[in-house]
């Protein structure tokens, strides 16, 4: 690629930074985990759309250092080969001029940008760089710069990230920000928390449509050589509208016409590294059971309504527990945390958080306990899984009852959802 090209791209790419400099951003967690100061490179990982570049555009902004920036999800550099990259850097000098920091955006997406990035760590340069392939950034971060990188995940936003936008203080609960608190909570449960779509200026379903169409174009079909696309596209609309949902890969085969289940398994790898879902694994000591007892769950509740060819219906105890599960992903960050979920011979429990072997909670949910059958079979769920990973630290989450409930020796926290989102973690 010319380097005359190059330049004309980045000196745009220049202009579209700045336009951000006069806009209000909020502070993220996630920031805080950005350390500019390390020697190692600072990868932040996410599903497409969940602010990456803008987080680390605030964090650098709020350090005050110069930094150079290109983003190479940008559809002229689609040309750029790794032998581009020298001219690329040369750019960012004469663009920039000298620099310190340097911010590399979607750089997964050249060939060869691992030993670039690791001859700018021997040259003492801070790199932060933005990806949404989990698998590629990982693989090719263990092969070429194993103990030079620091991972950080980031999701959309949480529900402290949305009272933040929205203005509402869920700190101090006065009538007024109750009410408030209560409005941003029905708007986030039912849109969930892509920072896009927070204005009201986008259409959810076209926004989110194109988003996944994006995700499976650019991080699947394109970098895998998929050829069955409309089959990883029946796969993919399929686990959205069933999610959550437990991985029967059998039944899957069946449902989408897939004859392989090497092929299966490759593509539902390929949904968990870009984001579109999430897994998580059966509690048990035995990794093969593990390994085929999955559950998934959206990475957002937008994606499990707001597209087309969504037909999960209004099962508001799937929406509640996918952003319990969400919120827990979010929590175990920088943490050696892992969650699964129990599932017993009478009873399950929807999620057991563990450090190493130690159980530290475990989280029931479920939308409203007023029923009686309904309360009875929760209460059994708590318990079920706090006897098995002998944990005492118990909590039953709903949409909006609160109470202390005392049963055979354990004491379960019954939270309503929105008093729980904006707690300490």
């Amino acid at each position: 690629m010319k380097i005359s090209d190059i330049e004309k791209v980045l000196l745009e790419q220049q202009d579209e930074l700045e336009a951000l400099e006069g806009e209000v951003l909020i502070h993220r967690p996630e920031e805080d985990l950005i350390n500019r100061k390390s020697k190692l490179a600072q990868v932040v990982i996410g599903v497409r759309r969940s602010g990456k570049s803008t987080l680390c555009f605030n964090a650098l902004r709020k350090a005050g250092v110069h930094y150079a920036y290109a983003n190479f999800d940008d559809e002229r550099l689609e040309e750029l080969e790794t032998k581009d990259l020298d001219n690329v850097l040369q750019t960012l000098y004469k663009i920039y001029g000298k620099f310190e920091y340097l911010f590399l955006d979607e750089i997964q997406n050249i060939d060869g940008w691992p030993l670039f990035v690791n001859r700018l760590l021997r040259q003492r340069i801070h790199i932060i760089i933005t990806g949404s392939n989990a698998k590629l950034l990982s693989t090719e971060l263990a092969t070429h710069l194993t103990g030079r990188h620091h991972k950080i995940e980031l999701f959309p936003f949480s529900f402290k990230d949305w009272c933040s936008i929205k203005e509402v203080d869920y700190t101090r609960l006065t009538t007024k920000n109750k009410g408030l608190l209560s409005k941003a909570y029905e708007e986030y449960f039912r849109q969930g928390g892509f920072p896009e779509l927070i204005s009201g200026d986008e259409n959810p379903k076209e926004y989110i449509s194109t988003l996944i169409d994006n995700i499976i174009s650019q991080d699947i079909k394109k970098r895998y050589k998929i050829r069955n696309v409309d089959a990883l596209k029946r796969l993919t609309h399929h686990i959205l509208n069933e999610t959550p949902t437990l991985i029967v890969k059998e039944t899957l085969q069946k449902i989408i016409g897939i004859k392989s289940e090497r092929t299966l398994g490759n593509y539902l790898m390929y949904l968990n590294q870009t984001y579109l879902i999430s897994t998580i694994s059966k509690y048990s000591s035995k990794s093969r059971e593990r390994a085929r007892n999955e559950k998934s769950y959206a990475i957002d509740v937008a994606f499990m309504d707001k597209r087309e060819n969504a037909f999960c219906g209004e099962n508001l105890g799937w929406r509640l527990e996918t952003l319990v599960y969400l919120e827990l992903l979010r929590r175990k960050a920088g943490s050696e945390n892992d969650i699964y979920y129990y599932q017993g011979r009478s009873a399950e429990t929807d999620f057991v958080v563990c450090d190493g072997n130690k159980t530290l909670a475990v989280y029931q949910v479920s939308y409203d306990i007023s029923n009686a059958k309904t309360r009875k079979r929760e209460i059994k769920g708590c318990i079920a899984g706090a006897k098995a990973t002998k944990c005492d630290k118990i909590f039953l989450i709903t949409d909006h009852e609160s109470e202390v409930i005392e049963e055979d020796g354990y004491t379960i926290q019954v939270i309503p959802i929105w008093e729980w989102l904006t707690r300490e973690a």
